[in-house]
């Protein structure tokens, strides 16, 4: 709900085309971060999902997802609120914390804030 929430306030939402998935494709035991080696196992439908739906930009969202997708194994502190490439299409991505770490740590909503206003105004320029 906070993600939506995070969405929304930049105007975006699921019906607008914006697609949510998951490094891996089930969660693990006791909600714990998933292993290299089952990010590994479900990294080819990963990879399917991304090419099938041809985002214009990912927004990775918390650790995992970011170290993933960017192949560092930097801190999220040093990945958030910059520019990466993904892939061979070297999609842009941008980082940010997870809203489960927000829960945690309401501070660290001002940086998403930041990073969302950055995701907002690359929307805005890709589309004129």
């Amino acid at each position: 709900k906070l993600l939506d929430a995070m969405l929304a306030a930049i105007g975006l939402n699921r019906q607008q085309g914006v697609y949510i998935t998951n490094v891996v494709k089930s969660h693990p035991p006791q909600n714990r971060d998933p292993s290299a080696r089952e990010i590994a196992a479900c990294r080819p439908w990963l990879d399917a999902q991304i090419t099938l739906v041809r985002p214009a930009v990912i927004l990775a969202v918390g650790r995992v997802a970011t170290q993933s997708l960017t192949g560092s194994k930097a801190r999220m502190g040093e990945l958030r609120g910059r520019w990466h490439a993904f892939g061979e299409a070297d999609i842009p991505l941008l980082a940010t914390y997870h809203p489960a770490y927000l829960l945690r740590e309401p501070p660290a909503k001002a940086k998403v804030w930041d990073d969302l206003l950055v995701l907002k105004r690359f929307l805005r320029e890709a589309d004129a």
